[in-house]
């Protein structure tokens, strides 16, 4: 299978479909072992047909994802291999080589600033991104990016950097589509920033019951598919990267089966517009006024 990959600024490309290894794979104690299910799940997911993996430092995921490399049997230079940097945020140099050597692996095809949060300062990030750069001139990642990130930490960046952050992953759904709300998606875009998404089936899964649940569930029946792949592929159509994971094996049929679909203008549109009638972030939504949708 060959999945479709979206352009970036750099002019690399990312596919349009990852796995992430966060979520329900995270490990809250840095010391938990080894989780060798994480590695079958992957090798069974590369072998389905993903080819975009990510994960992060702060996951503890990283070991594993280079072990299912190894085995998985499809060639590196096929595998599109993304990690993040959380907890190194003041030695990046460092974090990536930490990241690189569990991954086994010489470089990332994507290396991201995790998170804005651990920052002391606004003004640091700077100075993380002028690091990033470093990195990647020394061929330890290919494009590199930001991760939930909000525009006035984007511009903090963009005051500095000589490359502009290749895509920024963010919380993105029918509730909470951020576009609609001071135009966030298209300024990014408009910088040369591309988007990708996590906590994508939100409506599916963490905001039931909600408005979307009827409309969802008739279109899903038309095309004979899950509602998660319609919302797979409504992401998908606008150009937005959705990352989505699973602990089941038997979901993966189900999430790659939304790149064969098509949907209508009038059907991304009656998910979009009943999508902005209720209002749900799934992630952190502590940190933010609960009334923000940017």
């Amino acid at each position: 299978m060959s999945l479709p990959c979206l352009s970036l600024s750099d002019g690399n490309s990312i596919p349009m479909l990852g796995f992430g290894t966060g979520t329900a794979w995270f490990k809250e104690d840095p010391g938990e072992p080894f989780n060798l299910k994480l590695v079958e799940v992957l090798k069974t997911a590369i072998q389905r047909g993903f080819r975009h993996i990510d994960c992060s430092d702060i996951y503890g995921t990283e070991e594993e994802v280079g072990i299912a490399i190894k085995e998985c049997g499809v060639a590196r230079k096929e595998l599109f291999i993304t990690t993040k940097v959380l907890e190194g945020l003041y030695g990046i140099p460092t974090a990536i080589e930490s990241s690189l050597s569990k991954l086994q692996l010489d470089y990332a095809d994507l290396y991201l600033i995790h998170s804005r949060s651990i920052a002391k300062d606004l003004s640091d990030l700077g100075q993380a991104w002028l690091a990033m750069e470093k990195v990647q001139a020394l061929g330890k990642a290919k494009p590199i990016g930001v991760a939930n990130h909000q525009r006035s930490h984007l511009e903090e960046i963009l005051k500095v950097a000589t490359i502009t952050p290749a895509i920024n992953p963010l919380e993105f759904h029918p509730y909470l589509q951020r576009s609609h709300y001071e135009n966030y998606l298209c300024w990014m875009r408009e910088q040369g920033i591309e988007v990708a998404s996590f906590n994508d089936l939100t409506p599916t899964r963490k905001a039931r019951p909600g408005p979307l649940n009827q409309p969802l569930a008739e279109i899903a029946a038309k095309y004979g598919i899950t509602e998660n792949a319609i919302l797979i592929k409504w992401q998908i159509d606008q150009n937005v990267v959705p990352v989505t994971t699973t602990s089941n094996t038997s979901r993966l049929s189900e999430y790659l089966a939304a790149l064969d679909l098509m949907l209508t203008v009038e059907e991304m549109e009656e998910i979009a517009q009943i999508g902005l009638t209720h209002h749900f972030r799934a992630w952190a939504p502590d940190r933010v006024d609960p009334d923000d949708r940017s």
